[in-house]
């Protein structure tokens, strides 16, 4: 057996700290956020050839996942039956055998991925997640605890709640933009009863609440006092395990293109994380051609990719809030592959992006970025139009952030049966965006028409990080006391029940001596 296959791919900083390089897929994971501020990137990226893509052609999801994911993820951080039940596990949450279904539409190909347990594409990882969470935590990491702290522009939120909920030892925090989420995205996280998971509306905007999270880790005495862990996609797990449908839809799309060698995919972008995925597995080698970055009118990624300039400007509320973003996590991974894998061009342009909020480039740097994705925008009126044609067309409903990615490749002319759209959501989350457009809506699933009839629970905080920390050590110390007194109280019948049993079993030895006596 060669080094490479033996060995798991190791993870280092983008901001280059000496102490945040080489670390371990176990570490990186549970630490999500490096100390240095910076992102986790892989120090090698593993190939794959046409042979092993083509070897997971008859594979079930959840196969083909494990085939992808172990070229990073060796037996040496993850046993590889112990892999294979973590992914496992994560494709049963879905309602789809096929975990994410491609379909044909209107010529092109539409990957489905809101068949998990919230109806959005983020199931995928945070069911994995979750699952390599509780696996760290039961072999030793963090001496068996980790307080999450996340923060959602609709989605994350309550995938990352499906995915932890009921975790041992795991308290799971999420904050969203108070009024900036649709009102089922609120409601499948505040209906979630279990005593581990705490919502937080902040008063502000999703990039306040993710400014929060950052702030917090850069608190060593808070991140080590409660060990924080992050959910948002600036865990490696989360883009790793997303790569895993981009070689299924890849597969599914060439199984009906014989002749197709390579396949386009468009994508709506927030944070990045979604199609830097795709980017990680065309790397790899998979045959991606285009990755089209689609956005709304909150249009900085769009503004890169078409003139350099990674300016920030004030965030618009749009019918597609999980997009409703203006700066980027993910997007700094792929800055640091763009600046050479230097850790010091990385600095400089952060550094200045931080001072002024412009991040500019040109000349070849930009050529070179125009190379890896392309990009569109679609404002609301182009999505709701998108959203009326395809269901009055094609008998097919798209949320709007799905029909921004559509939009996008018939901007492109790229609306061919090489083609992949990533439907990102149900539309059943967005009635009143989806009710623009199509009137009447077709009957939600019951798991989210059901949400309007259960109780809430959540919790209103001002965007001040000293508040949230302390909201949150609360919650923890309070989740830790009531553990300890069940575990009391569960000793205490224990001790009843042995002492029931003993009296029994006195009574019984009693009256079995009276019994021979009067024998005798």
């Amino acid at each position: 057996m060669t080094l490479e296959a033996a060995t798991s791919v190791t993870y280092s900083s983008t901001r280059g700290c000496s102490t945040q390089k080489n670390l371990s897929f176990r570490d990186v994971v549970m630490q999500g956020l490096a100390h240095d501020r910076g992102l986790f990137v892989p120090d090698s990226i593993p190939t794959v050839t046409m042979d092993e893509i083509e070897n997971m052609r008859g594979l079930s999801y959840a196969d083909m996942a494990v085939a992808v994911i172990s070229k990073f993820v060796k037996p040496d951080q993850v046993p590889a039956d112990k892999l294979k039940d973590i992914v496992t596990r994560s494709c049963a949450a879905f309602r789809a055998e096929d975990v994410t279904p491609v379909k044909q539409v209107n010529g092109h190909h539409v990957l489905e991925l809101f068949h998990g347990p919230t109806f959005a594409f983020k199931d995928v990882a945070l069911q994995m997640l979750g699952n390599f969470f509780e696996y760290f935590l039961e072999t030793g990491s963090n001496d068996g605890r980790l307080a999450i702290l996340g923060a959602t522009s609709g989605d994350t939120g309550s995938a990352a709640i499906y995915g932890l909920r009921g975790k041992k030892g795991v308290d799971c925090v999420i904050l969203y933009p108070k009024g900036r989420v649709s009102e089922i995205q609120e409601r499948q996280m505040t209906t979630v009863p279990d005593e581990n998971i705490h919502c937080v509306a902040i008063d502000g905007t999703f990039d306040d609440c993710q400014d929060l999270v950052k702030l917090a880790f850069r608190d060593p005495t808070f991140r080590d006092e409660v060990h924080l862990g992050a959910v948002n996609s600036i865990n490696w797990c989360r883009v790793l395990a997303q790569t895993t449908y981009y070689y299924w839809s890849y597969l599914r799309v060439t199984d009906i293109q014989k002749d197709t060698k390579i396949v386009n995919f468009s994508v709506p972008t927030g944070n990045f994380g979604d199609i830097l995925a795709g980017y990680y597995s065309k790397r790899m080698g998979l045959p991606v051609g285009r990755l089209i970055v689609a956005t709304n009118e909150n249009d900085i990624l769009h503004r890169f990719f078409t003139n350099g300039e990674y300016h920030r400007y004030d965030i618009q509320k749009t019918i597609s809030p999980s997009m409703d973003i203006c700066v980027s996590s993910n997007f700094e991974r792929y800055l640091f592959h763009l600046a050479g894998d230097d850790s010091g061009v990385l600095n400089s342009w952060i550094q200045g992006f931080e001072s002024n909020g412009k991040l500019t480039i040109s000349g070849e740097k930009l050529e070179e970025a125009k190379s890896d994705f392309g990009s569109a925008r679609a404002d609301t009126t182009m999505t709701l139009a998108t959203i009326k044609s395809y269901n009055d067309d094609h008998q097919y409903m798209l949320c709007p952030h799905s029909a921004v990615g559509v939009s996008a490749v018939h901007q492109l002319d790229l609306a061919t049966n090489d083609t992949v759209c990533l439907a990102t959501a149900h539309e059943a989350k967005f009635p009143a965006a989806c009710s623009r457009a199509v009137d009447p809506l077709p009957e939600p699933p019951i798991e989210l028409s059901q949400l309007y009839s259960l109780p809430t629970r959540s919790t209103e905080c001002p965007n001040d990080l000293s508040v949230v920390q302390a909201f949150m050590r609360r919650r923890i110390q309070d989740r830790i006391a009531n553990e300890d007194k069940k575990a009391s109280n569960a000793a205490k019948d224990e001790l009843k029940a042995m002492a029931v049993g003993a009296a029994v079993v006195a009574g019984v030895g009693a009256l079995a001596m009276s019994f021979f006596r009067k024998r005798s």
